[in-house]
């Protein structure tokens, strides 16, 4: 997906295309296994134009030609294009949400096998085992400009591993421990091992309020609006494009 990232990063500085090259964006669709819903679908349901989905839909196509992607596609991708770690990401997901770490986004991971697994079940909201075009720019849309609420939502989500309405402590554990696992060798001090273990500690009883053992959305959304590291965190995603 860095090649999607890349090449919509840079739309703001090309001129807008003839027409000609539009309607050739459009009939390349019929040329791959799975069509997207019509753009104007798209721009209804997304905070992105027409123009940022034709662009985003092209590097889509170019990196999964067959219009979606399965679980270990979308992990090679992930590891092709950020291949440095945290270097030069994006601040303001899930990771910085529980003050993982200073400056890492989910997009923006690398040799991180078990959280790209974590990923793409957020990004696959159907639970089919595939990743399709509208998927992905839904779920790029809400982290980069939907509202605070919006992106509280969509991080509860991939907490929620199980989907069962709730996040439980073996669940923020999975999520943290992959997340350490993955940016260990690129801190300085190195991490200590229990590092994630007393993290999820001090973490869960914030945010499990009633101390059912359990975390609600309206749990989750309530803490992290009480955290003004968290609130500056997401502010930042605004910024990006």
């Amino acid at each position: 997906m860095g090649a999607v990232m890349g090449t919509f990063s840079s739309l703001q500085t090309k001129q807008r295309r003839p027409s000609k090259d539009k309607i050739e964006d459009e009939l390349e669709m019929t040329t791959v296994c799975h069509r997207p819903e019509g753009l104007e679908q798209l721009e209804a349901q997304t905070n992105f134009t027409k123009r940022e989905l034709q662009v985003l839909y092209r590097g889509f196509k170019n990196e999964c030609p067959s219009g979606v992607v399965n679980e270990e596609t979308f992990k090679q991708i992930y590891a092709q294009f950020f291949p440095h770690g945290g270097n030069g990401c994006i601040e303001g997901g899930p990771c910085c949400i529980m003050n993982c770490c200073s400056s890492c986004c989910p997009l923006c991971f690398s040799d991180a096998s078990m959280y790209a697994h974590y990923l793409f079940n957020a990004f696959d909201t159907a639970q089919n085992g595939s990743v399709k075009f509208e998927d992905f720019v839904m779920a790029l849309s809400i982290l980069l400009r939907g509202t605070v609420h919006e992106k509280l939502r969509w991080t509860f989500n991939l907490y929620d591993i199980n989907k069962d309405g709730y996040i439980n402590k073996e669940e923020m554990m999975d999520i943290v421990k992959a997340i350490y696992d993955m940016m260990g060798k690129y801190t300085y001090p190195v991490l200590k091992e229990d590092a994630p273990r007393q993290h999820v500690e001090v973490f869960f009883q914030k945010m499990d309020k009633n101390k059912d053992g359990v975390v609600t959305l309206d749990e989750f959304i309530e803490s992290c609006q009480e955290d003004d590291n968290i609130m500056r965190s997401l502010q930042l995603f605004e910024n990006v494009m």
